[in-house]
């Protein structure tokens, strides 16, 4: 039987390990998306925009917040009380990390894909992807609100 330590502070775990699978997910489905506007750039003589490296980075903050939420979740005493609970915000809080780390990757991707053809839009797409980034903020902040409350 798993004790009630054990159990709580794999919620810790659990929200950074999640996260960063988000994260990697999403850098691959940017990243992918990255290097072939690249190659179309290449193709056709005209240089390409070093922004793209920006869009498929952005779901990289998804790890910082998901190690900013563990180390506070390291911190808290573990009781018979409160181990669920430690154990479910650290799977809601990994979820939705990794989730919005996904959706930043599909959203760069596409935001890749239209400034090399176009060349424009940068302010747009860099403000889609904030938005995109909001939920896994208020995620961290609320996790964050729950497990000192």
């Amino acid at each position: 039987m798993m004790s009630a330590g054990i159990f709580g502070m794999s919620g810790a775990a659990l929200v950074l390990g999640l996260s960063a699978v988000g994260a990697a997910m999403g850098m691959g489905i940017a990243g992918a998306a990255a290097i072939g506007a690249a190659k179309r750039c290449f193709k056709a003589n005209r240089p390409v925009p070093m922004l793209m490296l920006t869009f498929a980075g952005f779901p990289l903050t998804e790890v910082v917040y998901g190690f900013i939420i563990t180390q506070q979740m390291l911190g808290t005493a573990v009781t018979a009380d409160n181990a669920g609970e430690l154990f479910g915000l650290g799977i809601g809080a990994g979820l939705a990390m990794a989730l919005v780390g996904i959706a930043e990757g599909k959203a760069g991707a596409a935001a890749c894909d239209s400034l090399s053809d176009t060349g424009k839009g940068v302010a747009f797409y860099v403000g889609i992807l904030g938005i995109i980034e909001t939920v896994a903020l208020f995620a961290m902040v609320f996790t964050i609100m729950m497990n000192l409350g």
